[in-house]
């Protein structure tokens, strides 16, 4: 699936501040609050984006209150409530003032931003994201959006996949829940 370069890695962005910078569990173990806040962020950022910046301390923990938000939304609509998820998404909307606009910068061309100059880091990431996923969500691919089903993992994804089947976070947790069924079954007579 592919909406659009920009539109492709915002999304990937919010699945990257969400996964970077929320609490919970990861691959089967406890994901804590991240330590440092601005490397969680930029890396959060830079799955988007790889060339980003590097952010201060403040900007990473408005990042995190922002990431909060948005693993709401994902969370909503992997327990199937889609209302609340596009509630949630709205109420980002209108608190950034999100609003479309072409840009041209650093040598690229003409392209959406969903804030206009002048903004916080934080509250520029926070529209952008709102905006990718209510694209997202206003769509026929609303269910592409999810949290890992792997036991002990609740990190977020996007399922960009062809047949839209994809339930996991990365590889890696597939393989466990895999693996341990195999297990399963191997050990019964």
């Amino acid at each position: 699936m592919d909406f659009n370069s920009h539109g492709d890695a915002v999304i990937r962005v919010a699945v990257g501040l969400v996964n970077s910078l929320t609490p919970g569990e990861r691959r089967g173990r406890p994901a804590p609050p991240p330590a440092g806040l601005a490397e969680a962020a930029t890396e959060g950022l830079r799955t988007g984006y790889p060339g980003h910046k590097p952010v201060t301390e403040a900007e990473g923990s408005e990042l995190a209150e922002v990431a909060q938000r948005l693993r709401a939304v994902f969370e909503a609509v992997a327990a199937g409530d889609v209302d609340a998820a596009a509630e949630r998404i709205n109420a980002l909307l209108a608190e950034t003032g999100a609003r479309p606009m072409l840009m041209r910068h650093d040598g690229e061309p003409w392209h959406l931003h969903y804030h206009g100059p002048g903004g916080t880091l934080a509250g520029d990431w926070a529209a952008s994201c709102a905006t990718g996923l209510a694209h997202v969500l206003g769509s026929e691919f609303h269910d592409r959006l999810g949290v890992c089903t792997a036991p002990h993992c609740d990190r977020v994804y996007v399922d960009v996949s062809r047949n839209g089947t994809r339930r996991f976070c990365s590889t890696a947790c597939q393989n466990r829940v895999k693996t341990a069924a195999f297990r399963a079954r191997s050990k019964t007579p």
